[in-house]
């Protein structure tokens, strides 16, 4: 395939920048920037870059909160034809160095107040980066960086197939795996963004979960960019003043997974906030409450749902008329893709040959087109697990079609639960846990919480003599993984349920 400068995304910022150089484009705490602004950030942002090294496929690793240097990093690498490479600031030291040393990123960006962490992790990763670069210490070194740049002004010919985006997701056997997302699939996730959220100039879109999730960036913040609106970026999330900043800020659209709206449901009602520029509310990552949904309508608003992975971004969205009426499905699938629900004992066969699911019968979700990852970084077995013949993705996500197309969720395939929004593999939890003395084996479950969704029950099968030290354990395991990944409750059992086979049948376990 062909390449052109008009495949890359970076062309975005840089055509709104000629047609509304004053539009504004992208709101943090620190500063205001509009897309003339912004084009000027970025191409000195790829100047900076350049200067180290960076060029086509090489990666960039960015371990940044919500702040406008993400995404100006982001379009930067795409400029120069690299990869971006967001990281999750709440992983642990080892698990950083993991993802450094399977990366190999030529530049390292990071939040200043994490350099400690990110030094730990790089030394630990065994990788030497060309430059590393702390953004938001006092003074800033990144900040200088810019000032001191020459802009990069040429933007990279590419074609869509060409890597833009390596995200990691963890995967079952503990391993992580980064899907790698061509431009264009930022370019037709856009577009779908911008169908079912009716995305125009003139929005301003708020982003309080993480842009090193594929919802910040790819489902929110860079969809709004496309369509030249305003991202108005909440560093963390606070649930009255995410209320405040969409008064203040004249907010059109606020997206969040289930457990923040919980909060902002509380808040509201203490805030009584003017929401009179606020079209709908939207929220993934996990299933919501069908209660919350009615919950909202009676303040006033709609809060519509929809549904995603990394390796496709959305894939089904309930559109706000529907929002109520469906409340419990997330909607029908987007129009840049194809979906289907497949009998999942066919799924072993080749694609030609799997059999539809009828109408309210469950199987599992496929789909393909220009909205789906090229695979897995260097994993080319977990590539052709995944992505089978024909480009179908096999999403490890059960469902159902009513009779007008609605998809609803029923359950997952894969061995994972959702925290606060956060996907948790127990693989991974439990190698962590068997490098514990006193534990001879460990299996992790999700069980339900009223406050996260889902948390990690574990259970374990002590050594002879040891006792159960919950407190013990829950600092163990924060000194090796992210506080969400953290089981809340552990159940001593004498031994695990197994099938003849040996494998633990943790259906028993719930």
């Amino acid at each position: 395939m062909s390449r052109s400068s008009v495949h890359n995304v970076s062309q975005w910022i840089a055509d709104h920048a000629r047609a509304a150089p004053a539009q504004l484009a992208v709101v943090d705490p620190w500063r205001r920037l509009d897309y003339a602004a912004l084009e000027e950030r970025i191409a000195r942002a790829a100047g900076v870059l350049a200067a180290a090294g960076v060029s086509r496929g090489e990666r960039v690793a960015l371990v940044l909160g919500n702040r406008s240097a993400t995404l100006e990093l982001v379009f930067a690498c795409a400029r120069l034809g690299a990869i971006a490479a967001p990281l999750n600031t709440r992983l642990a030291p080892p698990e950083i160095a993991q993802l450094l040393a399977d990366c190999r990123p030529r530049v390292l960006a990071f939040d200043a107040a994490l350099e400690t962490n990110l030094r730990t992790a790089l030394a630990k990763s065994g990788h030497a980066c060309a430059l590393t670069l702390a953004i938001g210490g006092e003074p800033d070194a990144y900040e200088a960086a810019l000032a001191a740049a020459a802009p990069e002004r040429a933007i990279a010919e590419v074609s869509p197939e060409d890597a833009m985006i390596l995200m990691y997701t963890s995967g079952t056997t503990g391993v992580p795996k980064g899907a790698l997302l061509p431009h264009r699939k930022t370019l037709f996730n856009s577009l779908n963004a911008e169908l079912f959220f009716e995305l125009v100039r003139g929005d301003r879109v708020l982003v309080a979960v993480p842009l090193f999730h594929s919802f910040g960036l790819k489902i929110l913040a860079i969809p709004a960019l496309y369509a030249g609106g305003s991202v108005v970026l909440q560093g963390s999330f606070d649930a009255s003043e995410t209320w405040r900043t969409v008064a203040r800020e004249r907010i059109t659209l606020l997206g969040g997974v289930p457990t923040m709206f919980r909060a902002l449901g509380d808040a509201f009602d203490r805030e009584r906030p003017d929401v009179t520029s606020l079209r709908f509310l939207f929220t993934a990552g996990a299933a919501i409450p069908v209660e919350q949904i009615h919950a909202f309508e009676r303040r006033g608003l709609v809060l519509k749902q929809g549904f995603g992975q990394t390796e496709t971004s959305i894939l089904c969205c309930l559109d706000a008329k529907d929002a109520v009426r469906k409340a419990g499905s997330v909607g029908r699938p987007v129009q840049h893709a194809e979906l289907r629900i497949v009998r999942g004992e066919t799924l072993a066969l080749s694609p030609a040959d799997w059999r539809d699911c009828a109408v309210g019968e469950t199987g599992e979700i496929v789909v393909r087109g220009p909205i789906t990852m090229l695979g897995y970084w260097e994993r080319p077995d977990a590539t052709a697990e995944t992505i089978r013949d024909g480009g179908w993705l096999v999403t490890g996500d059960l469902g159902a079609f009513d009779a007008e197309g609605f998809v609803t969720l029923t359950g997952r395939s894969k061995d994972l639960f959702i925290s606060g929004g956060e996907n948790v593999y127990p693989r991974q939890v439990e190698a962590a846990y068997e490098q514990h003395p006193d534990i001879l084996e460990i299996a992790v479950v999700g069980v339900p919480d009223d406050r996260w969704g889902e948390v990690g029950r574990a259970y374990v099968v002590l050594r002879a003599g040891a006792k159960l030290e919950p407190d013990t354990l829950i600092a163990f395991g924060r000194e090796r993984l992210a506080s969400f990944k953290v089981p809340r409750s552990f159940v001593q059992v004498e031994e695990l349920p197994r099938t003849a086979s040996g494998k633990i049948q943790k259906f028993k376990l719930t």
